[in-house]
């Protein structure tokens, strides 16, 4: 790790995420959402929205996995981040999310809910400082993360890409 990322992530308190990565809670509305109003795919309340910090560096990368609510990724900092999406019905999607507008890369980009995702950054000794909003607010009850041959078997077609962005 170099010493600016080092730095980022004493100064922001970060810690290692699970997909990969490092993140820190910011936010986490005081209301919720009761069950009832929710519907079916959740089980509890939910707070109406969370945010977090999120350092990517290219030493590592966000592993294909899903949550039930929509997910908004917000540039901060760094080199571009790769964000590649499924969709439930197998649409492939790759977005840059950065600053270079004249490149096509856009600052914010909102995954929906149930979509399969994953993130790297393509550049070498680099990173990316995002934020990730999510509504209703985010729960590990709704973070689903499974093996790689389940995740091809579910979407052939993009082997390549799951495999690059799995662990297993």
């Amino acid at each position: 790790m170099n010493s600016e990322i080092r730095e980022i992530v004493q100064a922001l308190d970060l810690k290692p995420h699970p997909e990969g990565g490092f993140f820190k809670e910011t936010y986490r509305s005081i209301g919720e959402i009761q069950n009832d109003s929710l519907g079916e795919h959740y089980i509890g309340n939910r707070n109406y929205c969370t945010g977090i910090y999120f350092l990517l560096t290219s030493e590592n990368f966000s592993a294909f996995h899903r949550i039930k609510q929509d997910e908004m990724w917000h540039f901060y900092k760094g080199s571009t981040l790769t964000l590649h999406s499924i969709s439930p019905k197998g649409h492939y999607q790759k977005i840059s999310i950065g600053n270079d507008l004249s490149r096509g890369e856009v600052p914010q980009y909102v995954v929906p809910g149930g979509y399969w995702f994953g993130a790297e950054i393509e550049d070498n000794n680099a990173y990316a400082l995002v934020g990730c909003t999510v509504s209703p607010g985010f729960s590990f009850d709704d973070f689903e993360l499974i093996p790689r041959r389940d995740l091809i078997e579910l979407f052939p077609k993009h082997q390549q890409i799951i495999t690059h962005l799995t662990h297993n």
